[in-house]
């Protein structure tokens, strides 16, 4: 019997020995760190990963996430300096530094999640306020939303909070004034389409009145050109003509009437009202056209015939 209650009580003993060793050991994660409270009484802080000691039954721990967590906030309304209302979607990025600071001030997550809310809220409202839809929207939304950082984090450290980021996700303006923009936004290019085109027409009439005055400008100096040549042409015929005729006035005689037949003697109409004796057909009554004795004598050089009228120029 007394070796037997003995053995229970050893083994009560051990399983009393393994449940305080136990409990006298925790375990710290990477991604998070411990705080160590005695009796409710914050004593250290934990953030080395692996395990750690501790007081079985009065200490207690208390572990803060470490990683960077997420601060969702609502879309809200605000006016700009230019007085154009803005719907802001803004959100935010934050870690704990202090955990002991963290569990006396906010506790939880979700605690922090509601105090840092209201101060994203308020400091996106005094920054954009005192900016134009413009700054806002396009030209100095990276400095706006350092602002922004700056002053959320300065709040924010009496939580033992770092902000690390704050980011807008949305700047629109509200539905009614949107359409209004867009509105005036399609009249304006409508606008400048319509002098586009209006610029556009007058260069066209500008290049057409130009091209009409070259043109005729062209065809006057062509014709003026071309009436020389042809006064230059007409004198070099005369003078071969007058040459010729000083060489062989028989044959240039002859030669001339030729001429005047196949000008004078086109095939649509071969009608002429002329004396059957006229001195035009002569050489239809002798080749070598001589006048007959009943149209007179002769003269000592037979003259040619008249001189075919000149081409149509």
């Amino acid at each position: 019997m007394r070796l037997g209650f003995a053995g229970g009580v050893v083994i009560v003993l051990a399983v009393i020995a393994l449940i305080i060793g136990y409990s006298s050991l925790f375990t710290v994660y990477q991604t998070r760190q411990a705080l160590v409270v005695r009796l409710g009484n914050p004593l250290r802080v934990e953030a080395n990963p692996g395990l750690h000691l501790k007081w079985p039954l009065i200490d207690s721990i208390i572990y803060v996430d470490k990683r960077i967590l997420d601060l969702e906030n609502s879309a809200q309304e605000i006016l700009a300096s230019d007085s154009k209302p803005l719907i802001v979607d803004a959100f935010a990025r934050y870690r704990v530094i202090e955990p002991l600071k963290f569990y006396q001030t906010v506790g939880t997550t979700d605690n922090a999640n509601g105090r840092l809310s209201p101060l994203l809220s308020s400091a996106v409202r005094r920054v954009l306020g005192d900016a134009t839809l413009i700054q806002v929207v396009r030209d100095q939304r990276e400095d706006l939303m350092a602002k922004v950082r700056e002053q959320m984090g300065t709040e924010a450290k009496q939580f033992g909070i770092e902000v690390v980021d704050v980011r807008i996700r949305r700047a629109d303006l509200p539905p009614q004034n949107s359409e209004a923009v867009y509105k005036r936004m399609q009249t304006d290019r409508e606008r400048e389409a319509q002098e586009f085109k209006s610029t556009g027409m007058q260069k066209a009439q500008e290049i057409r009145a130009k091209a009409d005055r070259d043109a005729t400008v062209i065809v006057a100096e062509a014709n003026s050109k071309g009436e020389q040549t042809r006064g230059e042409g007409d004198a070099e015929r005369n003078r071969i003509f007058a040459e010729a005729y000083s060489k062989d006035p028989d044959f240039f005689a002859f030669y001339r009437s030729m001429q005047a037949y196949e000008t004078g003697l086109p095939e649509s109409d071969t009608r002429l009202v002329l004396r059957p004796d006229s001195e035009f057909f002569r050489y239809f009554t002798d080749p070598k056209g001589k006048v007959t004795s009943g149209q007179g004598t002769a003269p000592a050089a037979n003259p040619p015939a008249p001189a075919a009228p000149s081409a149509q120029r």
